[in-house]
């Protein structure tokens, strides 16, 4: 018998580890857990007035990326412009704070130094500009939905920074704001949107020595990204790594693991049986197609092909690679209904059997 997610919050909340890890695919429920845990350890609504506005829980997810929106400036088309929905800790953070050139390092550090972000002197807006050929600037850009993501973990990165060199001084009295005082937990659902390799793998290390140097501070990580998950694990210290399954029913099993991702779990193994048991039990869902893409993404990578569309039947490359492309990367309203086509199903069923038939994958 399965747990709701807010049972899993409790499990979470009892567990006396520093850090815990889990992994999961995109869908499963990460940002819905880490809702989940926030309301557990400070809900909205409480009888006690002297609990009511002590800060416990800080979370990163996609209701974080919510605060920040455009003003695309339909009339111009020329002041484009990100505006952030001030708060306490985006206020804290740059304007009590001054973090802007913190914020704008991080970024470009995982981006490109010839793209800048430009906050106004309010710090309620962000403007980006790029460098272009012939020493051109281009001014008022509007950057992409990846790159406006790490922007936001980066000003998040930089209000975490800040509140644990601020925790790690001794003394309450001696600290430069007591509004954090506390916080007991931080909640971190995939900071890795888009992010190359290399990118990825710095964001995590750099991620990592921060959870080592806080104190008192416990840290729950949720990732779908199994390289990610695997540089966390060894980063970081007094650790339980998890893997977070949804049922059929509704209901959620958290699976505690020993290892990384390919130790714990042989990621590839895993991708294989949840397809497998997808096509037995006639329950193909449209997320299987990047579950299964995922799954040739992982052998021609260990085969050494250069793309993973090599490995798709000659007779009708292109098309079963833009069957799995569609299906996997869409994002239309009308297109988020979970049960695929019939012809859909079939088409996912004999590329899963010729991967595995061609001896292209192995136990």
């Amino acid at each position: 018998m399965g747990q709701s997610l807010t049972e899993i919050a409790q499990s979470l909340r009892d567990t006396n580890k520093k850090v815990q890890l889990i992994y999961a695919f995109n869908g499963v429920g990460k940002t819905r857990l880490s809702r989940a845990f926030k309301e557990l350890i400070s809900p909205k609504s409480t009888n006690d007035e002297s609990e009511e506005h002590k800060i416990k829980v800080l979370y990163y997810n996609a209701f974080t990326e919510d605060l920040f929106y455009w003003d695309n400036d339909l009339d111009a088309d020329s002041d484009r412009k990100l505006k952030i929905q001030p708060n306490n800790f985006t206020d804290w953070v740059l304007r009590n704070q001054g973090q802007e050139r913190n914020i704008v390092t991080h970024f470009q550090r995982y981006t490109s130094d010839k793209l800048t972000p430009r906050f106004n002197e309010e710090c309620n807006e962000v403007t980006f500009s790029i460098e272009g050929g012939n020493e051109e600037t281009i001014d008022n850009i509007k950057i992409s939905r990846g790159e406006e993501s790490c922007l936001i973990w980066c000003v998040f990165y930089s209000l975490l920074n800040q509140i644990v060199a601020n925790l790690n001084i001794a003394e309450p009295d001696e600290r430069e704001t007591d509004q954090f005082n506390d916080l007991q937990y931080i909640f971190i659902d995939d900071p890795v949107s888009s992010l190359d390799e290399n990118h990825l793998i710095e964001l995590a290390v750099n991620l990592g020595g921060l959870i080592k140097e806080a104190n008192g501070l416990r840290f729950i990580v949720s990732t779908h990204n199994p390289l990610f998950f695997n540089v966390l694990f060894n980063e970081t210290g007094n650790k339980a790594c998890y893997l977070l399954q949804n049922n059929e029913d509704g209901t959620y099993d958290l699976l505690e693991k020993k290892g990384d991702s390919n130790k714990s779990f042989s990621y590839h193994h895993y991708l294989k049986q949840i397809i497998q048991e997808a096509i037995d039990s006639n329950n193909i869902q449209k997320y299987h197609f990047m579950l299964l893409r995922n799954l040739y993404e992982k052998t021609a990578n260990f085969l050494g092909y250069p793309q993973w569309s090599d490995l798709l039947p000659d007779d009708k490359k292109t098309y079963y690679n833009r069957i799995i492309q569609f299906t996997s990367h869409s994002t239309l309203s009308y297109e988020t209904i979970p049960e695929p086509t019939r012809p859909e199903q079939e088409t996912l069923k004999l590329l899963f059997k010729h991967l595995i038939d061609n001896n292209y994958y192995t136990e």
